[in-house]
């Protein structure tokens, strides 16, 4: 939003530029270089101080291509390929060596958990080989490999040196024409009444169509004098560089030990020992000076105590090294452990790239060129939506909330990534009306948003802990009775945190039918689940409309979500539409009844006929359930008869008891969101963020009946959308995949095989309580077209930690596919 003490007349500048990029460290760099690359000359980089004096000085310079998730991986693969032929095209050399990176397990679950990033790997073709603890030692003579369980080597990751790779990124920005002005401060900001951007600098006034702020810790106050809200804080981040080593050969790996919070790399024949130590150290602004450049905080022995006692550990020939130089340096984190790109939400031509979370030198590349071509084509051509600065919801810019939470995100580099991890710090932030009824059902309450929802509900007087695993965790016993009740009795959800958006004015209909997929022009209370598209046909949201009246219309997505979809729809709202937009998330809270006697128990409290023919499927009407007037709408996200129930926030408490006391004769049980994950995937319905993304078509999905082709107007990515139709079949769709082994469990990212060829992966999987086997959705890749007949008659198998299992596969949902439950 642009507020209008921001924005100011144009003052006469002194230069104007197409794109100015405030930073010269590895974010502001790669960006110039790639803009440069797609033909962009008149980009100028300014530099308060000198290049790379922010942070980029001090990193480590490791370069590791694979990740836990696809998605990151397509990023950060992009890195080796980039600085292998830096040099070669700037002239400037980088000290890129890919000697490789051993990443070595202590116990068997991290032992796992490296073996599932190695088949990421598999996808994108890159080395991954699990080795021995002998083998790893062959490779690092030094580590005593009797505390392993065995390890990863990654022969094409290695090191790079920070300066000289940002340098030579520099060097070919400018010889592609890009303009780079160091010592020249920003000293404040606006947006002109024209729209452009305005910047004072030591030099005048210099003016910018397309401004990106990618000066990292300093992002978040600079952007806020446009009143701009980044989530980012910082932390310090240590390592220490021994003497000379007899062991420290310029071939050494790169050694990973996440168990032990620490990574070591060769740095001219001594060992350089950095950190992700379990609990970082934040640190807030006010400690140091912007006006000093290559900044250096105090040693903090104490602190670095548990992971050098830990590289020791692991190489014992450390014990008696000495210590030539000890470092600490601030770094800039986010809230979520994922760095920040992309047009900032109601600023038109404002980028941000920053937050990168100590790892710039690996992420720098992929997202350099994932922003640049973002800004020359007008919207991003991969999927960011992970990483879109548009994610964030505005208070996670609190101060507070991000001094407590970063320390947190700063160990979350190195332990590790359970399937269903919750973070403990900055909780209670958001709390649904019905909070405290979940407390005393025994909720175990995770996190969402800020929300603090019900995961899973513990027996009486049994305790609320998780405790995680890849194989069975704790909650499993509960959400399987969670799932069961949905099934044969019924269930209450709190769905308080789904985002809820009121569109209405006079063009409110003709607007959202330009930006839905589906045809929202329905009579009032009619419920229409639909998307809007980008220009290529991408899924960009996920959504269901209720149309309350003529004129006004209420959007409910999904809680993570939600902030990125307001975002999606605001910039569709321009001058021409007489249509607002309005964030009504906390006017009501929601309360799912689902399960075969939803409608006998909502029938105790309410004198509304809740028949079929009285109330269908996918409609909506206002009823009175004991005091309250609520929005109630007959939808479901688990495939069972039920109803979603909008209630006056005020009135929550009042309807939540009626209704559990309405359903006490009926067996009606709190569930959690994991039951809620687990019984919507045996459905086979899609989730955000999972199994739709930017990059994904309606078609591909499987959800071309949710589109309208013969609406008046059209809409957003019809045209795209409808030459993949005429292309018919599709080389890539997303399957429903059902193990018939009952013992792995599926959760996301596993590989998926054709007749042994690797052709995609699980975009989300979950252990089927009902079916009593693992069940996933992936997307299946063949350039002939996936049809019925390939997928009939092909062997599918699911790789899982490098472990193979057969499959079965379909086009349909395994449980219910004709959706017969939800309609009796």
């Amino acid at each position: 939003m642009i507020f209008n003490s921001l924005v100011r007349p144009r003052e006469v500048p002194v230069r104007s530029h197409e794109v100015v990029i405030i930073g010269g460290g590895i974010a502001g760099t790669s960006l110039a270089y790639h803009l440069t690359k797609l033909g962009k000359t008149d980009v100028v980089i300014l530099e308060r101080h000198t290049l790379t004096s922010g942070t980029t000085w001090h990193a480590a310079g490791l370069i590791m291509q694979t990740r836990g998730t696809h998605a990151l991986t397509e990023i950060a693969k992009y890195n080796a390929e980039l600085y292998a032929s830096l040099e070669a095209n700037t002239g400037q050399a980088t000290g890129f060596k890919q000697n490789g990176t051993l990443g070595v397990a202590r116990t068997k679950d991290r032992l796992y958990e490296t073996a599932r990033n190695a088949s990421v790997a598999k996808s994108f073709g890159l080395e991954a080989h699990m080795i021995s603890p002998r083998e790893a030692k062959v490779l690092y003579p030094a580590i005593d490999s009797s505390i392993i369980e065995g390890a990863v080597f990654i022969p094409k990751d290695g090191q790079t040196n920070p300066i000289d790779t940002c340098m030579s990124l520099a060097a070919g920005a400018k010889k592609n024409g890009a303009k780079i002005l160091e010592k020249t401060e920003v000293t404040d900001l606006w947006c002109t009444l024209g729209e452009a951007y305005q910047l004072r600098t030591s030099y005048g006034v210099i003016e910018a169509e397309t401004l990106v702020l990618a000066c990292g810790l300093w992002t978040r106050d600079l952007s806020a004098k446009l009143g701009v809200r980044v989530p980012l804080y910082a932390a310090e981040h240590f390592y220490v560089v021994t003497e000379p080593l007899d062991f420290v050969k310029p071939t050494l790996p790169v050694l990973r030990d996440t168990d032990g919070h620490v990574y070591a790399k060769e740095d001219a024949g001594k060992l350089l020992i950095g950190a992700f130590e379990p609990w970082g150290k934040a640190l807030p602004m006010e400690n140091f000076s912007k006006e000093s450049p290559f900044i250096e905080l105090w040693e903090d022995w104490d602190h670095f105590e548990l992971p050098m006692t830990k590289a020791i550990e692991m190489m014992p020939a450390l014990q008696s090294a000495g210590i030539a130089k000890f470092f600490n340096g601030p770094e800039s984190f986010t809230p979520d452990l994922l760095f920040m790109i992309g047009e900032v939400p109601g600023m038109k031509n404002l980028f941000v790239s920053a937050g990168y979370n100590s790892e710039g030198i690996e992420f720098g590349a992929g997202a350099g060129r994932a922003l640049a071509e973002w800004i020359v084509a007008g919207a991003p051509q991969m999927d960011v939506s992970f990483i879109d600065v548009a994610r964030f919801h505005p208070f996670q810019i609190n101060k507070r909330y991000l001094r407590d939470r970063i320390p947190e995100v700063l160990g979350l580099h190195y332990k590790i990534h359970w399937p269903g991890h919750q973070r403990v710090t900055s909780r209670g932030v958001r709390k649904s009306a019905l909070h405290d009824r979940w407390v005393k059902l025994g909720a175990s309450f995770g996190e969402g948003m800020g929300w603090e929802r019900p995961m899973w509900f513990a027996g009486a007087g049994e305790p609320t802990e998780n405790v995680y695993s890849y194989a069975e965790p704790n909650w499993f016993k509960y959400t399987a009775q969670e799932c069961l009740a949905a099934r044969s009795d019924a269930v209450l959800f709190d769905q308080s945190s789904f985002g809820k958006h009121l569109v209405q004015g006079r063009d409110a209909c003709k607007f959202l039918q330009r930006i839905c997929a589906g045809n929202v022009d329905v009579p009032i209370g009619k419920l229409v689940y639909t998307h809007m598209l980008n220009d290529k046909g991408g899924i960009e949201t996920d959504v269901t409309v209720n149309r309350l009246s003529d004129t006004q219309f209420l959007i409910i997505s999904s809680a993570t979500v939600h902030p990125r979809d307001k975002a999606w729809i605001t910039k569709h709202i321009t001058d021409d539409w007489n249509a607002t937009l309005t964030d009504v998330t906390s006017a009501y809270a929601v309360l799912s009844l689902q399960g075969p006697k939803s409608r006998d128990i909502l029938g105790r409290v309410t004198d509304t006929d809740l028949s079929n023919e009285a109330f269908p499927f996918a409609t909506s009407q206002e009823i009175d359930v004991g005091y309250a007037r609520v929005i109630a709408n007959r939808l479901t996200y688990i495939g069972e008869l039920g109803w979603e129930l909008h209630i006056p926030t005020e009135m929550a408490q009042h309807v939540f008891d009626v209704l559990w006391d309405a359903g006490r004769e009926h067996d009606l049980k709190p569930a959690g969101y994991h039951a809620l994950e687990h019984l919507r995937s045996e459905r086979a319905y899609r989730e955000y963020e999972l199994d739709l993304t930017p990059v994904d078509t309606l078609l591909e999905a499987g959800l071309g009946f949710t589109i309208d082709w013969n609406k008046a107007g059209g809409f957003i990515g019809k045209d795209a959308t409808a030459a993949q139709k005429a292309s018919m079949p599709l080389k890539k769709r997303l399957v429903s995949f059902k193990l018939r082994d009952s013992k792995p469990i599926l959760f996301r990212e596993e590989l998926v095989r054709r007749n042994g060829e690797i052709v995609g992966y699980i975009s989300s999987g979950v252990k089927s309580f009902t079916l009593g086997t693992s069940i996933g959705l992936g997307y299946v890749n063949h350039p002939e077209g996936v049809t019925k007949d390939l997928i009939e008659n092909s062997r599918w198998q699911i790789e899982i930690a490098g472990q193979v299992y057969d499959a079965d596969a379909s086009l349909q949902a395994f449980f219910d596919p004709s959706g017969e439950r939800l309609r009796r």
